[in-house]
């Protein structure tokens, strides 16, 4: 798993990857910066960490090549990005299945194809939209780009600033990551160009 944040998602896989029924488990998470709070939640639950930080490395792409070797020695079927602040180079997405990512998903809070990018959240209220959401998608080489593979939706209320919704897309949000790894792990996913299908 690769993180940059607090953790949230992260907590939530490991709290489900304790019911063998789940079929997943988390093997490893892998960050961006050391002082990450989800590298915390991954040792206090004994799962191994690494640290890649960008500023450790000549260029962008050495650092891809080490992101993905660090991710590589954890031997995942499925690498999941949640939280991660950094877009994944060709090098990692090379390594770790080919067009539009192939074992690679991550989360978003917005609806995609709307509100693509860092500040989702606050682009959907500055739109005035009245639903908005989050995303689990396969991530491919641009910024929220690749195909969809689940949603949900969450009103706005009319009192809504950027971090009270939020807020309430992060709930949401970890519900549906837990259910489509899940549903990976013990199904499978299927994707035909843009079309991605759950199997599980």
């Amino acid at each position: 798993m690769l993180v940059s944040g607090g953790g949230s998602n992260l907590a939530a896989l490991l709290a489900a990857h304790g019911d063998p029924a789940y079929g997943a488990r988390v093997v490893g998470v892998v960050s961006d910066t050391a002082d990450a709070g989800g590298l915390t939640v991954a040792r206090d639950a004994g799962v191994a960490t690494a640290v890649v930080a960008p500023s450790d490395f000549a260029d962008r792409a050495a650092w891809d090549a080490a992101l993905a070797e660090a991710v590589r020695v954890f031997g995942p079927s499925l690498v999941v990005s949640a939280g991660f602040m950094r877009i994944l180079g060709a090098p990692f997405l090379d390594r770790f299945g080919g067009r539009f990512g192939g074992r690679v998903i991550n989360t978003h809070p917005a609806l995609l194809p709307s509100f693509p990018g860092a500040h989702g959240v606050r682009d959907a209220l500055a739109h005035g939209v009245k639903v908005t959401g989050c995303t689990v998608h396969l991530v491919d080489a641009g910024v929220d780009t690749g195909p969809i593979i689940a949603q949900r939706a969450v009103e706005v209320a009319a009192d809504d600033d950027e971090a009270s919704l939020h807020e309430r897309i992060k709930t949401v949000e970890r519900a549906l990551l837990v259910d489509v790894v899940g549903r990976i792990a013990r199904g499978g996913l299927v994707v035909d160009g843009r079309r991605a299908r759950l199997l599980g």
